[in-house]
């Protein structure tokens, strides 16, 4: 009964998110749209705490847009609970986890409310129980995020026992506006999913890794900001040169991917 609950709730959950996307598809723009927050989900630890997972929904086809965190980009509780302040175009899924312990009040909303070309958004976070997710509901909607570098593919083609590469990266910096940084971000795997037979040697399988600015309020150059192709059976590793057009402070992310799972890394820039 649990199990035809959880793949209720999982149906429910996909169907609404891809209504929602079809409705806004419909009109697409390139510029002048705001950001929605989005609630993406819900887990619980095994310490009993919970994980609330939140994303965004930029209507822009080509323009990013900076919020600093303050009254237009604010969480509640706390405040800054680590959103992102840079927003890249489209629809962008499992973008930062917020945890609540464990004796959290099933109605109690955790709000994200984002205020973008004067429209102010608000996604609320509750422990409703047919938003609960796990990992592979997590991988199939990956799988719509370009950033995270996922295959799209069907539910029985996921490897269930797979989990995430583990990254490691570069420390903090503090650099001048005129300097080029240099990056590295290396992702080790578990070994899944197994390659797929291809006489072909055409189809990419393994760890890739990529750079994306998280927060900052300046145009941020990488070079490059993804890996040419995937590594399988070896660590990943992804040197970049970073060239940064203003002072301030940045956080830029590491992704990597299996093809089906992802994980992140977060460096502080401090330009001056």
């Amino acid at each position: 009964m649990k199990k035809c609950m959880v793949a209720v709730a999982s149906s429910v959950f996909l169907l609404a998110g891809a209504v929602r996307m079809n409705v806004d598809a419909q009109t697409s723009y390139a510029r002048g749209q705001d950001v929605s927050p989005t609630f993406d989900g819900w887990e619980q630890n095994s310490d009993g705490t919970y994980t609330l997972h939140f994303g965004y929904f930029n209507r822009n086809a080509e323009e990013e847009l900076d919020v600093p965190i303050g009254p237009d980009n604010s969480f509640d509780p706390g405040g800054d609970r680590g959103q992102p302040t840079h927003f890249d175009p489209a629809r962008r899924w499992w973008v930062f986890k917020v945890v609540v312990p464990a004796d959290w009040p099933k109605d109690r909303r955790a709000v994200w409310t984002l205020t973008t070309h004067g429209k102010t958004n608000q996604a609320k976070g509750w422990l409703q129980p047919e938003w609960e997710v796990d990992k592979d509901l997590i991988a199939k909607n990956a799988a719509r995020d370009p950033s995270l570098m996922t295959n799209g593919t069907n539910e029985t083609d996921l490897d269930h026992e797979n989990r995430p590469p583990v990254i490691t990266g570069s420390p903090a910096q503090t650099i001048n506006v005129s300097d080029t940084l240099t990056l590295t971000a290396t992702a080790t795997d578990d070994g899944r999913p197994k390659p797929i037979p291809d006489p072909t040697g055409r189809l990419q399988q393994g760890v890739r890794v990529r750079w994306i600015v998280y927060r900052g309020a300046g145009k941020v150059r990488f070079d490059p900001d993804i890996m040419s192709q995937r590594l399988y059976g070896k660590p990943a590793t992804l040197d970049t040169k970073v060239r940064f057009a203003v002072s301030g402070a940045y956080r830029l992310r590491a992704i990597a991917s299996d093809g089906q799972t992802f994980s992140t890394y977060d460096v502080d820039v401090t330009v001056k």
